[in-house]
Formats: structure tokens, sequence, C-alpha cells
């Protein structure tokens, strides 16, 4: 056993807690500001159109996605990535007292003028997510040996989601019994203190400096050697269409809370309840399709991720109650799990060590343009032709998803040898 990889099993026990410590208090905060459920409630006082709440999934995913090509280099180069990490997730965390801010002073701003904060607030806070991730998944994959890396995400997804539910339903509760503009204002502040107390435990993550990798400093050369990935590896070529069209599989989700209380009269409770079963949902999935993608396919469980988002949209497509969202959120859970935590497990197999964080970098700024057209897309369908059209969109999506894996895209081989990061 090398140096490296000595150190990374000697700390191996501390750096899976540290993380799922991590997880877990990052979940709590976004359970009380979710992306899926809060904020576009949040955003719904404020207006009727579906277009404006589907932008808040939008941003979100498509900002946290675009930055990380543009920071693969830096990523690429450092000897350690933590600092990147520490410097970048800050910008991630500090937005939601400025959400809270504008709760608090809803009812004195003008409409446009909330809105117009809320939604710089949004695109503050999920560029800083999105310049953090490269250095954060790459920081992971570097400190866990290869044959973890599905298993960790899982598991610290099942932390977070755990938590996140548990959460989403206090909030779900605060909203319902607090006055404006307590409620939302409590929610974001919660958020705000338990990303403080996440920060603490990512910051004591044990790290290796490593050699310092032979990459080209220049960034001609770093924009070809991506260019170079892209015109050798069809089957990446093929992983990165599946991504894209992954997005509009998802993106009814993001409309379900929003089309359950206008159409069924869901209540700000059950709402909550409802974002709690998707979340603690995931709890269950998130470890088992992570340690099922390590021990058999991570392909293959996309393939079943696809299938799930195509029938969580065919249930919302066919319910005539609120009961019938219970299915429908866990089957989303199952899809969510698919699309955001197994491509994190599966991107790193893709090319040779010192190529990684150009791959998870292609991987999720390639991908952005559909993640932030999805959402917008289904909001301009559900303003149009009504949610219904919008659902078998999704559904349609989630086929097509699922038979691409199926036909073009090979599990890539498993490089060993990166536990030696």
């Amino acid at each position: 056993m090398n140096p490296p990889e000595t150190y990374i099993r000697k700390h191996l026990k501390f750096n899976f807690l540290v993380g799922l410590i991590d997880g877990g208090l990052f979940g709590v905060g976004i359970g009380f500001g979710s992306f899926m459920a809060i904020l576009p409630l949040f955003v719904s006082h404020m207006t009727d159109s579906a277009l404006l709440i589907g932008l808040i999934p939008a941003i979100h995913g498509a900002a946290w996605q675009l930055p990380q090509l543009l920071t693969a280099g830096s990523v690429s180069r450092a000897k350690r990535v933590k600092p990147i990490v520490l410097w970048a997730t800050i910008h991630e965390r500090v937005p939601y007292l400025g959400l809270a801010a504008v709760a608090f002073f809803l009812a004195r701003l003008e409409t446009s003028t909330a809105l117009t904060l809320t939604f710089l607030l949004v695109i503050w806070q999920s560029l800083g997510a999105g310049f953090a991730a490269n250095a954060w998944q790459t920081m992971v994959t570097k400190v866990m040996p290869t044959e973890l890396h599905g298993t960790f995400f899982g598991t610290q997804s099942a932390a977070f989601n755990g938590l996140a539910g548990l959460s989403a339903i206090a909030a779900g509760f605060v909203l319902e019994k607090l006055p404006s503009p307590l409620d939302f204002t409590l929610c974001f502040l919660t958020t705000f203190v338990f990303f403080a107390l996440s920060y603490i435990a990512i910051a004591q993550t044990r790290e290796q400096e490593s050699p310092r990798p032979e990459v080209e400093e220049h960034p001609a050369a770093f924009w070809g050697h991506s260019w170079n990935i892209l015109k050798r590896d069809r089957n990446f070529n093929a992983f990165l269409v599946v991504r894209s069209i992954s997005q509009f599989a998802a993106m009814g989700i993001s409309f379900y809370i929003v089309y359950a209380v206008r159409q069924y009269g869901m209540s700000e409770s059950t709402a909550g309840l409802m974002t709690g079963v998707l979340l603690i949902s995931q709890v269950a999935f998130a470890p088992l399709m992570g340690r099922l993608g390590d021990r058999w396919s991570h392909r293959n469980v996309m393939i079943l991720g696809g299938l799930g988002a195509a029938a969580s949209s065919l249930l919302a497509w066919l319910a005539n109650s609120v009961e019938w969202f219970y299915p429908v959120f866990l089957l989303a859970a199952i899809a969510i799990v698919a699309v955001w935590m197994i491509p994190l497990a599966l991107t790193v197999r893709f090319g040779q060590e010192h190529e990684r964080p150009l791959y998870i970098g292609l991987s999720n700024t390639v991908s952005a343009p559909a993640t932030i057209l999805a959402p917008i897309l289904g909001g301009w369908i559900a303003d149009t032709a009504g949610y219904h059209a919008m659902f078998l969109v999704s559904t349609f999506s989630g086929l097509l998803m699922a038979a691409v894996l199926l036909l073009f895209v090979k599990e890539p081989e498993r490089n060993h040898h990166e536990s030696a990061s």
C-alpha cells in the first residue's frame, strides 16, 4: 500500500463521519429553505406565474452546474482542494440571511422589488454552490477509496435527506402556525444557522497534500484537453446526453407542491409533510442505490431512476386527490437520486485520475443549459397548456432517459488505482 493510500485508510473513518455530519447539518438547513418546495412556495406568495416559480429550481440547478468546468483548471492544479471548498461555500450559505431580510420586510416592499431581491439572492447562493461543487466532489473522491465512492455519496445523501425531510415537516408547521412575516423569516434564518454549523464540520476534513499535478497552466491547453475528451470519449458523450435528458424527466417535480396546493387545496402543513416524504424517501433510496451502483452498475441504477421519473409524472397526471401525491413523491425520490446523486459516482469513473476535475466539470457544465431550460419550459407549458401537459412531457423524457442509457451508455471500467489519489 503506497503512502497516499495509507493516509486515506488511516483517516477514512474520521472523514466518513465528518462527511455525514456535514451532510446532515446541511440537510436540516435545506429542509427549511428548500429549492424544491419552500422557496417556490415563498415566490408563489408574490406571483401566480408558473414560469417565475419554475425559475427557482432552474437557477439553482444551472448555477450549480455552470461554473464547474470553469473551476476545473484550478482544482486540477491544487495540491489541496479543501481551501477552495471552504472559500467558495461561504457564498452558498450567507445569502439566506438576505432571504430572511426580504421575507421580514416583504409587506413593506414593492412586489417587483421583493421578487428582484429574491432572485438575486438565489443566483448568488446557487453560484456559490456551483463554484464549490467541483472542488468538493474532487475532495471527496480524493479522501475516499474508489470502491466506496457510491457508498459514501449514498450514505451522505441519506443523512442529508433524512434530516432535511424532518426539518421540511417542521417548516410546514412553522409556515402554517406563525403569522407573516415571521414564518418565512424564521425558516430562512434557521437555514443559515445550520449551514454555519455544516461549514464547521466540513472544515475538519483531513486531506493530504498531493504532489503538484502535471497539468498545463495555460488556459488554451486546458480548454484543448477538455475538447479532446469530448472528441475521443463517445461513451462519455452519450452520458452527457443522458444528463441533459434527465433534467426534463425531473422537471415536473418542482411543480408538484404548487400544483397540489392550487388544484386540490393542499394545506401548507401537508405541503411540508409531502416535502418530508420526498426527502425522507431519499434516505432509504440513496444509500441503497449508491451501494447497488458500486456492487452492480451505476448505469443500470440510473435506468431505474429514469423509469421512476416517468412513473412519478404519470401518476401526477392521473391524480385526482391529494393522497395520490404520496406515491408521486416516493417515485420522485428515486428519480432525484438517479438524476443528481448517482452521476456523482459515475462521472469520476470516466477517464484517468488526473482528468477527474475535467470530467466532473464537463459533466455538469455541458448539461447546465438543460438544467435551466427544463423548469422554464415546464413553467411555460403549465401556463399555456396546463400542468397535465407538462407532466406528460416529463413522463416521455423519463422513458427516453432510460432508453438512451440502455442502448448507448456503457458502464466505465473501475480505476482501482484512484484510491491512491
